[in-house]
């Protein structure tokens, strides 16, 4: 079949995830053929630069060769078993090489096979924690406005953009809102490179009205990603360290998208110099290779579950796919790959080209309001007036306006509203940087001329 008959077919039986269908009519599925390094092609041979990482799982490029072997060989062995009573030795290291590089204090881990997975898992963990230690009130959570956290019904409460949530109230859990940081339009005029986190004031009343009653706050942990990559300092996390242990709530760190060095360290709390009670990972854990994702706790929150059965205080949750063999050989060789030392002396040189090159590139355009970065991750802030901070209706749809002509030049870029992002895979080079800003740049430009 040709590529007209794909998107047909396609189309007659696919219903896409976060899409309007309609818009299939004027933009029809791209059918991809393979992929290689940061580069998707379709099949016709055109070539996508995949700066987003395939919704930012993809870690060190497409089809990576030892990832691949690693995957293939541990096929050929066993493809799964049950994870209840039974385990297996890749699952073991994994979970042994992990407690080496996780922050201080998490040691024990629980599998399931996504992001959301894991937040329902670590909110479940956290109210039966107090259910089972005398703090039966402690019923419910805080998060940070604009947070997300995934797409089943309680990490969707946890969330808080309207795009996502919006018509779902109805059945979705009372969460506490805490006003989140929002250095773009900081209530107090002050920069996240050096302000005191003076929003943390909104966090610290939120605790004092509701500490009897909270189980634990989930946090993005420096980046709010689907919010419009809106970054924050690392004191907040050591203010919100300390607040928890004050009021003994649980403090849930969502590092699913932020792992694996996508913020310049291994973690987002690396940063910080604290540690969380839960830790959420997945998208990078296997490189983007197989649905994984892990809980991991302390030893004080496991023994709150160890005990004679007929007590009742096992934690009964469990997913079909936990502990997979093939994803925990895809984790596995993901921890050598960063073993070797190479990724993280590349990302010392390509980090700083990439940040000073957007911001050479976009910070003196008229209705560029802000470029922020950490990592590789790079946002561009696009307002209809600078000086004001207003942006455009968002009926334009402006950035999905520039996804479209990247998308014809060969830049696969998913914007965040009119935020204009980058969080490509680490393995990213210079050249392909140069590439993939000039076609954003074109397309920025282009866009904003015809509005």
């Amino acid at each position: 079949m040709n590529l007209e008959d794909w998107q047909k077919e396609d189309l007659k039986y696919i219903w896409h995830p976060c899409s309007q269908m309609k818009d299939y009519e004027e933009l029809p599925p791209i059918i991809i053929d393979h992929g290689k390094g940061i580069n998707l092609y379709d099949i016709e041979g055109k070539c996508y630069k995949d700066v987003v990482s395939s919704w930012w799982c993809n870690l060190l490029g497409h089809c990576n060769p030892k990832i691949s072997e690693a995957l293939q060989k541990q096929s050929k062995t066993l493809e799964h078993v049950i994870f209840a009573n039974f385990s297996h030795k890749g699952i073991i290291e994994l979970s042994k090489r992990l407690a080496q590089i996780v922050p201080q204090g998490l040691s024990k881990f629980n599998y399931s096979d996504n992001g959301s997975s894991a937040i329902e898992m670590a909110m479940k963990m956290s109210f039966q924690y107090f259910q089972q230690t005398g703090k039966t009130k402690k019923t419910r959570f805080m998060a940070l406005t604009d947070a997300y956290h995934g797409e089943t019904l309680a990490a969707l409460s946890a969330g808080a953009c309207d795009l996502y949530t919006k018509i779902y109230k109805p059945i979705l859990m009372d969460i506490i809102r805490v006003q989140a940081p929002d250095c773009y339009h900081c209530p107090f005029n002050k920069n996240r490179d050096n302000c005191s986190c003076e929003c943390f004031c909104y966090a610290e009343k939120a605790f004092e009205k509701y500490k009897d009653e909270t189980a634990a706050i989930l946090v993005e942990p420096l980046l709010q990603g689907s919010a419009g990559m809106k970054i924050y300092p690392a004191l907040y996390l050591k203010k919100l360290r300390e607040l928890c242990n004050k009021y003994d709530i649980h403090l849930i760190a969502d590092e699913i998208a932020t792992g694996f060095y996508r913020t310049g360290k291994m973690f987002a709390f690396n940063h910080a110099g604290v540690s969380p009670d839960i830790m959420c990972i997945s998208k990078g854990l296997t490189g983007g290779y197989m649905p994984m994702a892990a809980v991991v706790t302390t030893d004080k929150i496991y023994q709150a579950f160890y005990d004679d059965y007929s007590k009742g205080k096992a934690f009964m949750h469990s997913h079909t796919y936990a502990g997979n063999p093939l994803g925990a050989s895809c984790a596995l060789a993901v921890l050598d790959i960063f073993k070797e030392g190479k990724i993280q002396e590349q990302l010392k040189s390509t980090t700083p080209y990439f940040n000073n090159l957007i911001k050479e590139n976009f910070l003196n355009l008229d209705n560029v309001g802000e470029v922020r970065s950490i990592g590789l991750i790079n946002a561009i802030e696009i307002v209809k007036d600078k000086k004001n901070k207003i942006h455009f209706d968002s009926k334009i749809r402006l950035g999905y306006q520039i996804y479209k002509k990247a998308l014809k030049k060969g830049v696969l870029l998913r914007p965040l509203g009119d935020v204009i992002y980058f969080n490509p895979p680490l393995i990213m080079e210079k050249e392909d940087m140069d590439f993939a800003v000039k076609v954003a740049k074109e397309c920025t430009i282009e866009t904003l001329k015809e509005f």
